[in-house]
């Protein structure tokens, strides 16, 4: 794969490719699962950018997605069901040179997480949201999720499902977020360049994906979504249109749409607006206001 240079003020940084970001664990993930396509997508994404392992955190939740921290070689951090926006808001405003990489299901993010992924869109905090929407729970082997179609058949609901599935594009659009965007797992280089434009958007940017569960979804398959993803690229989309852009999110039919559905190049974003983080760089590398004894006295009464 051929990358691009490194970043210019990372002293000392060379080019890596996609294999210089492999983990040290393999994925445990079913033969043919989805969210291979997505660790290599997001492998290819950071070294195409010039990223160095050290300049990312990648933050998950718990369920078979959430695993993905362990398969990358970055700082990592696997949290607590439904709660990884939340903590990586905590490390983007600790350090906001980081660049901060969420990975999920749809569960962990719609489900439990879903008033933190609300709350996230609507502040605007400068992290990349990637989900990936199996429309299932594969972990807990095969219940209903947020975003399972009406009528879907599992273990929870085995006379059909009589819930509405949540569309997480739109409600991404409502709830403030900046950058929105659907891929599909099976296409890695269209989701490689989709995650790309989410890291390098200033603000909080959502890659939906379509990542399908070889175990426990036999409705949305691989072929499923084959025979039916259409790139809005392909028809010059406009992105500023956020009518536009839901109305396109709605469609679920002979035609679904990946692509990027609604951008703001613009919006402002949470750690921009905060004026403490305005001036004299991270808080995490910043001076504390306390004498050595001080912090020590913390330490061991927290201890």
């Amino acid at each position: 794969m051929t990358t691009t240079e490194s970043n210019p003020g990372d002293v000392g940084a060379v080019a890596l490719t996609a294999r210089d970001f492999k983990g040290a664990v393999d994925p445990d993930w079913c033969p043919g699962c989805g969210d291979f396509g997505v660790l290599n997508s997001l492998q290819r994404a950071v070294a195409g950018l010039g990223l160095q392992p050290h300049q990312i955190l990648t933050v998950s939740g718990i369920g078979c997605s959430s695993n993905l921290p362990g398969y990358i070689n970055t700082n990592g951090m696997h949290t607590l069901h439904g709660r990884s926006l939340a903590v990586a808001t905590g490390a983007k405003l600790a350090n906001h040179e980081l660049t901060v990489v969420v990975t999920g299901g749809d569960g962990d993010g719609y489900g439990i997480g879903g008033n933190h992924f609300t709350h996230t869109a609507r502040r605007n905090i400068d992290l990349t949201y990637i989900v990936m929407n199996n429309q299932i729970y594969g972990l807990t082997t095969g219940q209903i999720s947020p975003t399972s179609r009406d009528g879907m058949k599992t273990k929870s609901t085995p006379f059909g499902s009589v819930e509405t599935p949540i569309n997480p594009i739109t409600s991404a659009i409502m709830n403030g977020a900046s950058f929105v965007a659907r891929g599909y797992s099976g296409d890695v280089r269209h989701l490689t360049s989709l995650m790309e434009q989410a890291i390098q958007h200033k603000g909080f940017a959502l890659v939906d994906v379509f990542s399908p569960c070889v175990t426990f979804n036999l409705d949305n398959t691989h072929n499923f979504f084959k025979d039916r993803v259409v790139k809005l690229e392909d028809e010059e989309h406009d992105t500023s249109d956020w009518k536009l852009a839901c109305e396109k999110a709605m469609a679920w039919g002979d035609t679904i749409y990946t692509g990027v559905f609604f951008q703001v190049p613009d919006a402002p974003v949470l750690n921009r607006r905060e004026p403490v983080l305005d001036d004299g760089g991270p808080l995490a590398f910043r001076k504390l206001g306390l004498s050595e004894d001080q912090a020590q006295g913390i330490i061991r009464r927290m201890m």
